[in-house]
Order: C-alpha cells, then structure tokens, then sequence
C-alpha cells in the first residue's frame, strides 16, 4: 500500500469519526429539545382538557393563555405538533392526546370560507393518518380537499385566500401551504383533478408573486375578468415591497413541498431562489433567525421572528435532500445553526412558563400590533418537524 493511499485512508477515517462526534452531539441537542417539548405541551394538553373546543394560540401581555376555537387558522397546529411527538416517542398517553385534540377540528373539514383549512386538517388529520394510518382520518381530509377546491377560480388560476378586505381576489403566498392537502387527495381516485388545482396555484403565483431576487410579495390581487394581477401589497410585512421574513420561509417551503409531489423542475429552481435570496441577505443574523422583515429599517434594533425561522429550517432541511452535494450541505449548515439557537435559551422557553408554548419571541403581524413577541402554536409546530426531519437525516449518515 502505497503512502497516499495510507493518507486518503486516515483522512477519511478522520473525517467519518469528526462527522460521527457533530452528528451525535446534534442529536443531544435535538433529543433534549424533543424531550422539553414533550413536557411543556403534556402540560399544555392539561390546562386545556377541562376547555371542550379550546386550542392554544399566543399569550397575552400577562402571559395568559389565549386559546382558539377550530375555526380560527391555526387551530391545527397543536393537534398536529402532538402527532410528531408521539411519533418520536412513541408514547401513549401523547397518541391519546394528539386523537382528542385532533377530534377538536373535525367540523373544519367542510370549511369553505377559508383557505387555511390546508394548515387546520393536514397539520392535524394528515400526521395522524400517516402515523396510524387511520381510514377515518383520510375521509376528513379527502372531505377538506373538497371544501378548499371550490375556493379555486379557474379564470385566475388560483385559490382565493380571503373573502375580506379591499382586493378584488386576494392571494397571499401564505396559501402555498394548503396545497399539500390537495396533492394528497388527488393520489386517491376521483380526486385526481385536485393535483392540477394545486399545481395551477403553484404556477400562476410563480409568476405573480416573486421579485427578480427571489423574494416575493405577500399579497397579489387579481382581476377576475381578465385573470391579470392587478396590485401588489402587504398587509403583515413592513411595505408593499419588502420580503416579510415569514412570508419568504412560506414561499421556500411550499415550493420546495410542490417540488417533492411533482418532480416538476421548475419548482425546485424557484425553491432554490428563494433560499439563495434568504441565506445570501446581508441583513440574515449569524445565528440565522431573521428579523421579521429583512427591510425594516429598524434592524437590528428590532424583533426576531421564531416562527419564520422555524419554518425556514424545516424547508432547508426537506430542500437538502433534492440538490447536489456542496449546496446541501449549505442549506443543513444552516438548518443546524437555526435548531440550535432555538434550543438555546435565548428562544427555548422554561419548563412551565410561556403559557406552555415551546419557543418564545414570535411575531405575528406587527403593523396590526397583533401577536407580537410572543409564542405561536405554528412557531412550534415547524420547529418540531424540523428537529425531526434532521433526526430522521442523521440517522442515515
């Protein structure tokens, strides 16, 4: 054996055992965090048990529990972050909880004012039929398909996000995330039709909503004569034109989601420009939370957004898998950078506190003045999955 050889051999023997150590202490890392949020949501199930309809929402500015009813859009978001846990841990009383919770926004399957009946039964429903595999739970979400589909309008090529407000036919590119719903049901016979509703959706946003960078507008009002964008606006974000950081992490995840149930390429390139114009901003954090507009003038003396965070990473994580090499390992460097400033304790809560939400420091509209600072359900919900899908890569180095 020659001496290069004895090299290449000891280098990549170093590199396995270096990589070996990262891995496991990555796993500490998203074990603890796992096990914390196990504790503080058993806990959360509790205050809520003797409250028939009730899901948590946010804190007031006493750090009071603020519930939901079903009806409200992020009424999913609890049932479906106790089917993850269950699934990590496989714990009963967690499955007991996550179907009762789960049974709390049933009546939501035959919504069909609102377009987040994407977030309230697939977050819910659809983690716990592909956990349990349950026949019940696939008829409600095949039911909530239905409900969402007739938001669609063909002329438009979009489904309608609200029936508010000034805009002729809103869509906000927050409704990129109830398209999973629909791909899901058009895999089942005689719902075929919704997969093209979805990927329709998909398109015509594509082409509206985004920036020459990358980043895209909130909402985009469309004439329903003509099917033409009409204005391009914001209502959570800080101006018309700026990127709100959470809007950018719905746009790189619901891309990224339309690219793993069509293969279609030209979804994965836009999830790749949505997370190039993120990962190479130069107002994006060192630790890579990002602040809750990346063009607030304020920054960096103004507030961080968990929530965005969250989900960006989960999206990075999902995205990781479907690009070369080199770039995956940007996108996981990234994705392991976000899980653990969040389970640090300038953004994970203590065990009890924070009205028993997970992560602290989420903001849910700030020119509203509405949920900001403060835990959201969706923050930890995309936390979770995050953790578990770069457990799940881990586990397969």
């Amino acid at each position: 054996m020659t001496k290069r050889s004895l090299v290449l051999i000891y280098t990549n023997l170093f590199f396995c055992f270096s990589t070996f150590g990262q891995n496991k202490k990555m796993l500490e890392v998203i074990d603890s965090s796992l096990n914390f949020s196990i504790q503080q949501y058993t806990r959360m199930a509790d205050t809520l048990s003797n409250k028939p309809g009730a899901l948590p929402r946010s804190i007031d500015k006493k750090g009071k529990l603020i519930t939901c009813k079903s009806s409200w859009w992020t009424s999913g978001f609890f049932p479906g972050s106790l089917w993850y846990l269950y699934e990590y841990s496989h714990d009963k009383n967690l499955k007991s909880l996550a179907e009762q919770f789960t049974e709390r926004v049933k009546d939501q399957q035959y919504t069909k004012d609102n377009h987040d009946v994407g977030f309230m039964i697939y977050c819910s429903f659809g983690n716990g039929y592909r956990i349990t595999g349950n026949p019940d739970y696939k008829k409600v979400i095949l039911n909530a398909s239905n409900s969402l589909s007739t938001r669609f309008n063909p002329k438009v090529g979009c489904i309608r996000s609200w029936d508010w407000g000034p805009w002729q036919y809103p869509v906000i590119i927050d409704n990129m995330m109830n398209l999973e719903l629909l791909f899901f049901a058009s895999k089942t016979k005689g719902y075929e039709n919704l997969g093209k509703i979805a990927a329709s959706h998909a398109n015509i946003t594509l082409l509206n909503h985004f920036r020459s960078d990358g980043s895209c507008f909130h909402v985009v009002s469309y004439d329903t004569l003509t099917g033409k964008a009409l204005t391009h606006q914001t209502r959570q974000g800080f101006a018309d034109g700026s990127a709100w950081a959470r809007g950018q992490g719905w746009a790189l995840y619901g891309y990224t989601m339309c690219y793993r149930e069509t293969k279609d390429p030209k979804y994965l390139e836009q999830a790749k420009k949505v997370a190039g114009f993120i990962l190479n901003h130069p107002r994006f954090p060192k630790d890579k939370i990002p602040y809750w507009d990346f063009d607030d003038p304020a920054i960096p003396n103004t507030l961080r957004d968990a929530s965005a965070g969250a989900i960006i990473c989960s999206a990075l994580v999902e995205l990781s898998q479907y690009v070369d090499k080199k770039t995956s390992n940007e996108y996981l460097t990234v994705a392991e950078t976000q899980i653990r400033t969040l389970s640090s304790s300038n953004y994970l809560a203590k065990l009890g506190e924070n009205g028993n939400f997970i992560l602290m420091h989420s903001v849910g509209s700030k020119p509203e003045n509405s949920e900001v600072d403060v835990p959201l359900s969706y923050a930890d919900y995309y936390y979770i999955e995050a953790m578990l899908r770069y457990r799940r890569l881990i586990a397969h180095r």
